[in-house]
């Protein structure tokens, strides 16, 4: 079966067009990826039986810690890797078109926050900056080469050049400013370098990462609206097997981009799915994944709260902790 233009993933114009595309992309990813078409065999599943996308069986996210998930032939030029701080093993993601994955990441920046060159990108990503293979600092990279400013960039463990560069930045007063970091970081910043943050975006993205205890998201509210003067807080939702992401702007709701869908899964019965409101397992579709598998059920638990919008509510028991929104409400 002929491949999906990858063009066509991110000009998706109502939830007919996104069905069209994702079952064309399932059957294109059920002929050409061995992995995943072992598992749909496995199931008794035939791919020509499947008429919408909740008939499509999800991938168990583990296998990308196990075996090779690739739809075409073509070489790898990335591979991703995730921090494996459960202590199970690192996940890889192997990319054969990086082009892809940088439109997909920018185009859905631009999608909720508009151009990345009105924006100075400032980066608190220690656990990140400490280890290769990390698709977080190369999103980040990019959109701090996109800012086309000397001033965007990462920060280690600077804390105090990070509290000048926000107070230098705030009296310039000519463009928006992004602080995304790990929980933990930013934490530490917070705690050591109380600066006055009104209308900084503080974005996080991830969790303690086995530095800190985790806590839930209203506790870490209430810390940086005490020590850093914010009312609300950003967050960002991707992780090492996607090449898509989503955020939340307020009281941890994320968004996705149109290529780019939730559903939950029923905890006790994978191949169930629940009505939103309901809390259950995150399945999640990716149409970016083209050349890898788009189809992912993950780890997470959450819930649909609406259109397109959903809640993480923690992960499953004996999960490792992976680079996502871990924040438990």
């Amino acid at each position: 079966m002929e491949m999906i233009n990858k063009d066509l993933i991110f000009d998706i114009q109502d939830e007919k067009d996104f069905q069209v595309k994702a079952l064309k992309i399932f059957q294109y990813q059920a002929e050409n990826n061995p992995v995943y078409k072992e598992y749909l065999h496995h199931l008794n599943m035939q791919p020509g039986d499947v008429k919408k996308i909740g008939e499509i069986p999800f991938l168990p996210i583990q296998f990308f810690k196990s075996h090779t998930v690739i739809s075409n032939t073509d070489k790898p030029q990335i591979v991703f890797t995730s921090s494996g701080t459960g202590g199970t093993g690192n996940s890889r993601h192997f990319v054969t078109d990086p082009d892809l994955y940088e439109k997909s990441f920018l185009n859905g920046f631009r999608y909720f926050y508009g151009n990345p060159g009105a924006y100075y990108f400032l980066a608190l990503l220690p656990s990140y900056l400490e280890r290769e293979g990390s698709s977080l600092i190369y999103m980040v990279h990019s959109l701090i080469k996109k800012s086309k400013s000397k001033h965007s960039g990462f920060f280690l463990n600077e804390f105090e050049q990070l509290s000048e560069k926000i107070t230098f930045l705030k009296q310039k007063n000519d463009r928006k400013i992004i602080l995304l970091g790990v929980s933990f970081a930013l934490i530490e910043f917070a705690e050591n370098m109380p600066v006055n943050m009104k209308d900084v975006i503080i974005m996080e993205t991830g969790g303690m990462k086995g530095r800190r205890k985790e806590i839930i998201r209203k506790e870490l509210h209430h810390i940086f609206t005490e020590k850093l003067n914010v009312d609300t807080i950003h967050s960002e939702y991707g992780m090492t097997e996607l090449l898509s992401q989503a955020y939340s702007k307020e009281n941890g709701v994320f968004q996705t981009p149109p290529w780019m869908k939730i559903l939950i899964r029923d905890p006790y019965n994978p191949f169930r799915l629940l009505e939103n409101g309901k809390s259950g397992g995150i399945n999640i579709i990716d149409l970016a994944n083209l050349n890898s598998c788009s189809f992912i059920e993950t780890q997470d638990l959450g819930r649909i709260t609406g259109n397109k919008q959903f809640e993480v509510l923690g992960r499953f028991d004996n999960s490792d902790i992976r680079g996502c929104n871990l924040l438990v409400d």
